[in-house]
């Protein structure tokens, strides 16, 4: 990321709605902003497989689900951010990753300019590629601020969204893993 055109575009954007960019609550605000930023986006160009890492031998080849894993992704249309969890689930093979390396993914997914959609069928295919699995099942549970704070204004209003791969696409093996996440 380049922060010094964040910065000046911030500058530029601050003067185009009619703000002075030198009054003295706003000096920093660039600076914050592509401090901000540099979180916000630091999955841009990362190949999301990479964060699932080192694989350990499977003993058991049962279901494997994380559940409630938090998230802040920026909507690529306004970006705003959205907020929620994500729940994923997939079915090894012979190699299991570790747990930890669950929500990495997501982060590293979720830190790009975003549709809910994509995220999630990003998630998933990562796992799918990244584990060479039987199946996946990813749901994210989002609140969009697009959706709370502009245009329709519903602060409540969450957005589901699911991807299934693998044994997963079919709805009756699903049906096990989604009762679980629901749990």
């Amino acid at each position: 990321m380049d922060s010094e055109r964040v910065k000046a575009a911030v500058v530029e954007l601050l003067l185009a709605i009619g703000e002075d960019p030198t009054r003295s609550e706003l000096v920093a605000t660039p600076e914050k902003v592509a401090a901000a930023y540099g979180e916000f986006f630091k999955g841009v160009g990362v190949d999301a497989s990479e964060s699932l890492g080192e694989t350990f031998e499977a003993e058991h080849n049962d279901v494997v689900i994380l559940k409630d894993i938090e998230f802040v992704s920026m909507c690529e249309h306004h970006l705003l951010p959205f907020t929620g969890v994500a729940h994923v689930a997939y079915l090894p093979t012979d190699r299991v990753v570790g747990l930890g390396r669950l929500p990495k993914l997501v982060e590293i997914v979720a830190a790009r300019p975003q549709l809910q959609e994509n995220l999630t069928a990003q998630i998933a295919d990562a796992l799918e590629q990244g584990l060479g699995t039987k199946g996946v099942v990813v749901v994210i549970e989002a609140r969009h601020h697009c959706v709370v704070s502009r245009g329709a204004r519903q602060p409540e209003a969450n957005t589901i969204t699911m991807a299934s791969r693998g044994c997963y696409a079919e709805p009756a093996a699903r049906a096990e893993v989604m009762g679980l996440i629901s749990k």
